[in-house]
């Protein structure tokens, strides 16, 4: 005989075990691509988003884009790029060095690096 006390906490550990597994397998299936996307954002002191035509010319002109964003889903197009480059783009939105939902939803950022760090 079960009691409801008893229920919810079978249903709380139910929950629970689901959670759980559910993490497992996106970090199991994610072959590390969110340990090399924070590892791309340690370098940064400042992020931007940035529309992808502007993007796309900042690579004709010589930089790179970041091999991590093409592993995301959605991709992003993600370079590192001068101080004053980036802030010559009237449309760039400056956004915070962090994992949060402003910068995963920006189809493509341009990332300031830190004096010293070469990309």
């Amino acid at each position: 005989m079960t009691t409801p006390s008893l229920d919810r906490q079978v249903r709380e550990l139910r929950s629970q075990l689901l959670v759980r597994s559910w993490e497992y397998r996106q970090r199991h299936h994610a072959h590390g691509v969110w340990f090399r996307f924070r590892r791309v954002l340690v370098d940064a002191k400042e992020a931007y988003a940035i529309p992808r035509p502007e993007a796309e010319a900042l690579i004709a002109n010589g930089s790179h884009a970041e091999p991590v964003g093409s592993e995301l889903q959605p991709p992003k197009l993600i370079i590192f790029v001068p101080a004053e480059r980036v802030r010559a783009i009237p449309t760039a939105r400056s956004l915070e060095v962090r994992l949060s939902a402003d910068l995963l939803q920006a189809e493509c950022l341009a990332l300031v690096p830190f004096e010293g760090v070469s990309r």
